[in-house]
């Protein structure tokens, strides 16, 4: 199942940005991923807000704000073109969150770790992709 981690410096986004981002870029994870739009994959799509403590992120040239979008899934799950949409739909979600405009894009960072198949668990047991690919296509039949 994937699971996406903003990190952002706090007071980084607007208010209504805070209030949304998550749901917006666990949502843009799951529409790349090709996952079903289902009560069940939306509720395995974890998604979290970390909020660096004012003073803890900064580069040698500034101090404006930068964001890590740290996306995980199954290995296979992505491909190229997935990755690549992926990238660019959570830039400009953060963007939007944080009232930035894409000459900010830079200060957007996105990381896909793919998990290999086999170590990634959940209830007690191993899950495989193949395991995922299987619960989906059942998941499409009954939406």
């Amino acid at each position: 199942m994937p699971m996406i981690r903003l990190t952002a410096p706090s007071g980084s986004l607007t208010e209504e940005g805070r209030k949304t981002v998550q749901r917006d870029l666990a949502a843009v994870l799951l529409r790349w991923e090709g996952a079903p739009d289902t009560a069940f994959f939306r509720a395995q799509a974890w998604s979290y807000l970390v909020e660096l403590p004012e003073g803890t992120q900064t580069t040698a040239e500034d101090e404006a704000p930068r964001f890590l979008v740290e996306v995980t899934v199954p290995q296979g799950a992505l491909s190229e073109r997935r990755k690549a949409g992926l990238v660019e739909d959570a830039t400009r979600t953060v963007l939007d969150a944080a009232g930035l405009s894409e000459a900010d894009a830079l200060r957007v960072w996105v990381l896909v770790h793919e998990q290999p198949d086999g170590t990634w668990g959940a209830g007690g047991s191993a899950i495989r992709y193949a395991d995922l690919v299987a619960l989906a296509k059942g998941q499409r039949a009954d939406a």
